[in-house]
């Protein structure tokens, strides 16, 4: 197959995440909530050649459109995202992905003695540094692997 072939084929309506980072289209997935268990159309390209990052992921979600809280976590594992819309196999809308100053109610606090582990009625809170998230009530910065920490 040479790159100039379509390897996926087109969706008529739903969200193309594309310039993911090589290897994260899986934790794209588990951000989204997408299992197979919603019946959900779902298309992946993995380690696909590309010419700005080299190799990169595509997903390709038919019927769904992001929400913006989706869309801001979603710039936290994969900042170099861009989505597009597609709407009757024509893209109606492209955006980047920009992370938000902070994020609410979509990851957890790795800090046991936080309050937001400890069944308080909190929602948990972080704010978007450049070299990670910071809880906005025990200052714990997570660093790691964001989507170990993604909310149920």
């Amino acid at each position: 197959m040479t790159d100039t072939e379509l390897r996926v084929s087109k969706i008529r309506n739903g969200t193309v995440i594309d310039h993911v980072n090589a290897g994260e289209a899986l934790h794209v997935l588990a951000l989204l909530e997408i299992d197979g268990s919603g019946g959900e159309t779902v298309s992946l390209g993995m380690n696909v050649p590309s010419q700005t990052m080299g190799k990169k992921d595509v997903v390709k979600v038919e019927g769904r459109e992001l929400s913006q809280n989706e869309l801001d976590v979603l710039s936290l594992i994969a900042p170099d995202a861009t989505i597009n819309i597609i709407r009757e196999y024509e893209v109606a809308e492209k955006k980047h992905v920009e992370p938000p100053e902070t994020v609410e109610g979509v990851l957890s606090c790795p800090n046991l003695d936080c309050i937001t582990n400890d069944d308080e009625p909190v929602q948990p809170r972080f704010d978007v540094l450049s070299e990670g998230v910071r809880c906005a009530y025990c200052e714990t910065i997570v660093r790691d692997d964001l989507t170990d920490h993604l909310l149920a």
